[in-house]
């Protein structure tokens, strides 16, 4: 960093310090520190700085976009990986994704060959109920081409406010000319719990994809709708993949399983005395054995939640070492359209363990590229234990009780995955069978015809590869038929029935059993 710069950012610092603190909480940020006439300078040299490159620079300069994509940003980004700014479009989508719904068409699009493909609409949306398909290719939204934009530029023109219309042209493969359909925006729900039912006889199987404001009921309804906590013999929550949300939702996920009274969570900074989190609740039904999936995209409220019941030996962690998560962000709103997510403080379990993984010595783009690196495994150091005397370890994220290998895609995999092989046949097998019935399975002869739709396509597979990845190409083959011809909700539970680490979950229940039954034995000496 340059000497011109170094002067442009520590005003900066200050600055967006000193209007935080004056105008929400006066403890918060390093202006505090600083008597009035050091903020009124700082102000002085920003301003100035500002001033001579509005004047000076070769370019007519957009100081918004400066100051909202350039000063505070990168600001931020010299405190730590999660303190970020929210611009006002980013700020109202941060919304959305806490209130778990939007005002659009309902669909998931994705880009394939440089053309805007709908993967898959929502069941019971405007753009289902419209008749759009996963495969189709959007050409034109109210009349204007979608080509060269990407993804996020043409979600935006599908999005709007409720009730309003939008006119979406789309081709189908194998149907000649465009299709035009007129498609009124509504309220679309984002469920946190996408996928969520009876895997085996008295088994529920639970996906959280996020923590917004309905997980916990979601996760509420989702168990009724299984038997309820009285008919459930155990239990599998996937949390892989889930990056975390809202805290107040972490808690209330893991008080379903705890008793009332217990640690939950704990977090403490500099400016803010120690807050521990317990559970208001607590479990209403029996205790049923819980295994839980993590993998190390698994963060913040994800760990809170694997951290609580693994302290407490409430249930069995299975998978990787979770991303190490554990700052505590606050949101603080910065007029009416922005707000600033400012680190406030650190979580720990109920054991006193650090979730946060160390970020000094790496970069912004190492720290959030790379989290399966075993650099970032806990520190064997930091030894707490669980409520029956387990030795845990902390200072990176939640480590599993049963580690599992992580499933990685081998280059036909990739191949086929890339070449979107298994929906494009999909679409087209579906096509030709317009009323299917339901339990499609993979027979000898749909295997056939996508071995040879594979040649038609020129995606070159042999015949040694092909069968060495049959139970692969099984798997996913049934999960996109069964998107195209049913919807979405029937796909995933196909995926997640016919998931390899999902089936060493099930087999991993007689363990949390063990744990469950020798946890209530500890609590009974005691």
């Amino acid at each position: 960093m340059t000497k011109r710069s170094g002067v442009f950012w520590i005003p900066a610092l200050i600055l967006v310090s000193a209007l935080l603190g004056g105008m929400f909480n006066p403890r918060v940020g390093v202006a505090a520190a600083a008597s009035d006439d050091e903020i009124k300078e700082s102000f002085r040299i920003f301003s100035k700085v500002l001033d001579k490159v509005e004047q000076n620079y070769a370019d007519k300069v957009d100081a918004e976009a400066a100051i909202y994509r350039g000063a505070i940003p990168q600001m931020l980004a010299v405190l730590d990986p999660h303190s970020q700014f929210f611009d006002p479009e980013s700020f109202k989508r941060l919304r959305e994704d806490q209130r778990g719904k939007y005002a659009g068409v309902g669909m998931t699009i994705s880009t394939r060959n440089n053309q805007t493909v709908v993967v898959h609409p929502f069941p019971k949306t405007p753009a289902y109920r419209a008749g759009l398909r996963p495969g189709d290719i959007i050409v034109e939204v109210d009349g204007m081409k979608m080509d060269g934009l990407n993804t996020t530029e043409v979600a935006n023109r599908l999005r709007g406010t409720e009730g309003t219309q939008v006119e979406i042209a789309y081709e189908r493969p194998g149907v000649e000319g465009l299709t035009r359909v007129t498609v009124t925006r509504d309220t679309i729900p984002r469920p946190s719990v996408p996928v969520a039912f009876e895997i085996r006889d008295n088994v529920g199987f639970v996906k959280v994809e996020s923590f917004n404001e309905t997980t916990g009921q979601e996760l509420e309804d989702a168990i009724e709708k299984m038997g309820g906590d009285d008919s459930l013999e155990g239990l599998i929550l996937d949390l892989r993949d889930n990056r975390g949300g809202l805290l107040s939702q972490g808690v209330r996920v893991s008080e379903k399983f705890l008793e009332r009274g217990q640690m939950i969570v704990s977090h403490h900074g500099r400016a803010s005395s120690e807050r521990p989190y317990k559970a208001q609740r607590g479990s209403k039904g029996p205790a049923y054995p819980v295994v839980v999936m993590v993998n190390c995209h698994s963060a913040s409220a994800s760990e809170i939640v694997a951290g609580a019941l693994q302290d407490h030996d409430r249930a069995l962690i299975i998978g990787n070492n979770t991303f190490g998560k554990g700052l505590v962000q606050t949101v603080i709103p910065v007029g009416d359209e922005t707000a600033l997510a400012l680190t406030t403080a650190r979580y720990y379990t109920p054991s006193g363990r650090l979730i946060q993984r160390r970020y000094d010595g790496v970069s912004m783009v190492e720290y959030y590229n790379d989290p399966c690196s075993d650099h970032y495994k806990p520190n064997h150091d930091e030894v707490k234990t669980t409520d029956s005397g387990r030795k845990v370890f902390g200072g990176g994220g939640i480590a599993p009780d049963i580690v599992l290998s992580e499933q990685k895609l081998n280059d036909v995999q990739i191949l086929l995955a890339r070449r979107f092989a298994f929906e494009n046949f999909a679409q087209h097998y579906t096509l030709e069978r317009p009323n299917m019935a339901p339990g499609w399975e993979p027979s000898d002869e749909a295997i056939e015809e996508f071995r040879e739709f594979l040649g038609k396509e020129e995606i070159e597979v042999s015949e040694a590869d092909f069968t060495a990845n049959l139970d692969f190409i099984k798997r996913f083959l049934k999960r996109a038929v069964y998107i195209s011809a049913y919807d979405v909700d029937e796909g995933e539970k196909v995926y997640y029935a016919l998931d390899p680490d999902v089936e060493k979950a099930l087999e991993a229940l007689p363990q949390a059993k063990a744990l469950l039954d020798s946890q209530g034995s500890v609590v009974a000496q005691r």
